[in-house]
């Protein structure tokens, strides 16, 4: 007997239609969070001229927000896969807006803090909510589609903060621009209920799994303990904790420090090097794009991402030898962000695989806090090459990550195959 499968059914215009709005909704949360995460940085100078505090005081706020986040995101997936997605994206949107608020009726350092506190708790749910619905929600034949519209959306939201904060204390004051920011999120807070069927459950097409002999069990159905227990042996599991470490200590490199080094060694100035590090996240979210046609092009996603991340680190060698001419460089820098942005939805789709039956939200939870890993240690580290007079240290440092993070991607794929082959089975 053939068993049938989800891609069998017909693709047809209700379901296309259902699966693109399902991605949009997502997208628009996922932008919030990424929106968020600028909030209080672009509110800095302000809130330094209002009440006097330094930068330490000021960096603790942000600390705060994504130390708040690391820790809730590692353990928010548990949540969404025992109650659904659909609640806790809500709470992870109106914790956004109850933080706005806060921030703008803020009269002292403690209310900055709360308010710093419950946007990182909102902040830590997108990542195991989106992509659980992802998952359960829309088609097979559009999940690479899906995957690169989430990873562009959240590009968009970092993009959108500077201009939409800057805007608002421009026209009234720093509290106005938290207001906003609150509103902003309260609009796409009332889309997401209003979409809230679409949102709910699994596909309805999809047919009911049966149980057999000797499968996992729904770790969904089982105690957090236990589910920690049998994921916690996975190889594949650390390897892509691991692999989420990497990347983010290679973006985390780009992001803080290319300015300076475009300026040290290219000789360009603040203002064009700054210009070339946005051409890098817009040629990523492009990348992003360009990558969600791959994830269904070839089923060896691992590949992609291994080759895409291995060329970002070879353009990002190239930089640091010193031997392009500055706009050269400011193109190679692009070219560097696009090879990386290939790279997500081929990455998303192969955490796929390695998730099993009930424990959607808690592998990306869990898997995904390796980016806040990442983002804590690669600041600090390739500050102190540039400190030691390692001018380029941190170009090559990314290049490291990145071919290292493609080795993880080839090791999790070669332990999901082993693990899924006609012999582990039949043994």
């Amino acid at each position: 007997m053939v068993a049938t499968t989800f891609d069998q059914f017909a693709d047809t215009p209700a379901i296309k239609r259902r699966d693109w709005k399902i991605i949009g909704l997502i997208g628009a949360g996922h932008s919030c969070s990424h929106f968020f995460q600028l909030v209080f940085p672009t509110l800095f100078l302000p809130l330094a001229a209002e009440f006097g505090f330094d930068f330490v005081q000021l960096g603790l706020l942000a600390s705060m927000f994504f130390v708040v986040s690391s820790l809730g995101q590692a353990s928010s997936g548990f949540v969404v896969d025992r109650i659904g997605p659909t609640p806790v994206l809500r709470f992870g949107l109106a914790c956004f807006v109850v933080s706005g608020v806060l921030i703008g009726l803020s009269t002292n350092y403690a209310m900055l803090m709360l308010a710093a506190i419950i946007g990182g708790a909102g902040n830590s749910v997108f990542h195991p909510v989106d992509f659980s619905i992802i998952n359960h929600r829309v088609s097979s034949r559009r999940l690479g589609h899906a995957f690169s519209t989430h990873g562009f959306t959240g590009n968009l939201g970092w993009a959108l903060t500077p201009v939409f904060m800057t805007t608002l204390i421009h026209l009234g004051d720093w509290r106005l621009a938290a207001f906003g920011a609150a509103g902003l999120v309260a609009a796409v807070l009332f889309l997401i209920w209003i979409g809230r069927d679409l949102l709910a459950g699994r596909n309805e097409e999809r047919p009911a799994a049966k149980p057999k002999a000797g499968e996992t069990p729904d770790l969904a159905q089982q105690s957090v303990g236990r589910t920690l227990a049998t994921l916690l042996v996975q190889p594949a599991l650390w390897g892509a904790f691991f692999f989420f470490a990497c990347t983010s200590i290679a973006l985390s490199a780009v992001q803080n420090f290319t300015i300076p080094m475009l300026g040290d060694v290219y000789g360009i100035d603040k203002v064009m090097a700054g210009t070339t590090l946005s051409g890098y996240m817009l040629a990523s979210a492009l990348g992003m794009i360009a990558g969600g046609f791959l994830v269904n092009a070839t089923p060896n996603t691992e590949r992609t991402v291994a080759l895409s991340l291995i060329a970002a680190g070879a353009l990002l060698v190239l930089l640091a030898s010193g031997v392009l001419i500055s706009p050269l460089a400011m193109i190679v820098v692009g070219l560097a962000g696009f090879c990386a942005g290939v790279s997500t939805p081929s990455r998303d789709m192969l955490i796929r695989r390695v998730t099993p039956k009930g424990a959607t939200g808690t592998v990306y939870g869990l898997v995904y806090s390796g980016m806040d890993v990442g983002a804590s240690l690669g600041p600090v580290g390739f500050g102190l090459m540039l400190d030691a007079g390692h001018t380029q240290g941190p170009w090559i440092g990314a290049a490291i990550a990145f071919v290292a993070a493609s080795g993880l991607a080839m090791m999790v794929a070669r332990s999901v195959n082993a693990r899924t082959s006609p012999q582990a089975v039949a043994g």
